[in-house]
């Protein structure tokens, strides 16, 4: 199924495997890849020796093209493009809006540049500064999310930029890519459904506890960091959401005291990261310092979960999907499925002369 976004990056599938922080790590990235998707490796939870260790594993796993998600506001970012490009990795993805000034040192090496978005006008922004495609998140997502159903911020965006757009926000399967399609996406972007596969390198226990959730398991809480964060409803979700301000304090100090440890940064550094991590999602209201706190340990409550499968003390991001998954595949199995599931569809739409426009014909799918 080749679409703009296949002829973008050079995958043989319009399905991309995002980048999640302790999740994306060189065995998933690798493995989605041979299946035919892009995979993103996650480069936020790595120092830069870290990364290009990665790239490097990645290389030696797989010839197909990959991509490495970068915090556009980390104070090494540009150390970490030049690792990019160094490297010779294909594409650089963003979990938040780059500058005009990287995006074009990026697209001059030959990278190609895809940031992530909320919201029409952030697209419309990145695809100003010369962004070759853009990956649009809904509601439905994990992790930091916004309010806007996918279904309805897709075509918004569609409609913004002249680029290709990568729908992400509640896909799983080969109905979710048509519907996409449908919508004038050039494909799908999956977190989630990939975490919950065999070649994901998160606990069995964790894993276990996303394949018993309901749809009303997943919830939306602004507990965890001061901003909307979609993830597992648990036990220590709950008890944040309970606490009060000065109880939440305590909570947050001994979590942050024990993190510290594990992450190596002083109090001051992870007050400051706090700080930086709330101004750059441009939240404008007050942030307790609980919510500093923890701002700054978000990275390691989810290491928390899925590193060392400690499902009590971490929080475990997961889009809405996770409600409607009861399976591991491998990378392989997912994409193959997802991709026939795609094609059944496609031919099974009634008084439909060709699949969709710029698409080629489906095609049987062993």
């Amino acid at each position: 199924m080749e679409t703009a976004l296949t002829a973008l990056v050079g995958v043989r599938h319009p399905i991309v495997q995002t980048g999640m922080g302790w999740v994306a790590g060189p065995r998933l990235v690798s493995a989605s890849a041979n299946a035919g998707a892009l995979g993103i490796l996650a480069s936020a939870t790595m120092t830069t020796e870290q990364l290009r260790d990665a790239v490097r594993e990645v290389r030696s796993r797989t010839d197909a093209p990959f991509g490495v998600n970068l915090r556009a506001d980390a104070g090494d970012a540009r150390e970490r493009v030049r690792i990019i490009v160094e490297e010779g990795v294909k594409v650089a993805s963003f979990a938040l809006a780059p500058s005009r000034e990287l995006i074009a040192e990026l697209k001059d090496a030959g990278v190609v540049v895809i940031p992530s978005v909320g919201a029409r006008r952030h697209a419309e922004k990145v695809a100003a500064w010369g962004a070759d495609a853009v990956l649009v998140q809904g509601g439905e997502g994990g992790g930091h999310t916004g309010e806007v159903a996918t279904t309805v911020l897709l075509p918004q965006v569609v409609d913004a930029v002249d680029i290709p757009v990568i729908a992400a926000g509640g896909f799983h399967d080969g109905r979710g890519l048509v519907a996409a399609l449908a919508y004038g996406a050039a494909g799908i972007a999956m977190g989630t459904r990939f975490l919950l596969t065999s070649d994901s390198t998160v606990p069995d226990a964790v894993k276990a506890a996303y394949l018993a959730a309901s749809v009303k398991d997943v919830t939306v809480t602004t507990a965890v960091d001061g901003l909307p964060h979609r993830m597992l409803r648990t036990d220590l979700v709950a008890a944040l959401e309970r606490a009060g301000r000065a109880r939440a304090l305590g909570q947050a100090v001994r979590r942050a005291a024990g993190f510290r440890k594990v992450s190596g940064l002083s109090w001051s550094r992870m007050i400051r990261d706090g700080l930086a991590m709330r101004r750059s999602r441009g939240v404008s209201r007050e942030l307790s310092w609980s919510q500093v706190l923890l701002a700054a340990n978000t990275p390691m409550l989810l290491r928390a979960a899925m590193v060392e499968g400690r499902t009590d003390v971490g929080v475990m991001a997961a889009g809405q999907v996770a409600g409607v998954i009861d399976d591991l595949p491998s990378c392989e199995e997912l994409v193959g499925r997802v991709m026939r599931e795609a094609g059944v569809v496609l031919g099974g739409l009634p008084g439909v002369g060709s699949p969709a426009a710029g698409l080629s014909p489906p095609r049987p799918i062993p």
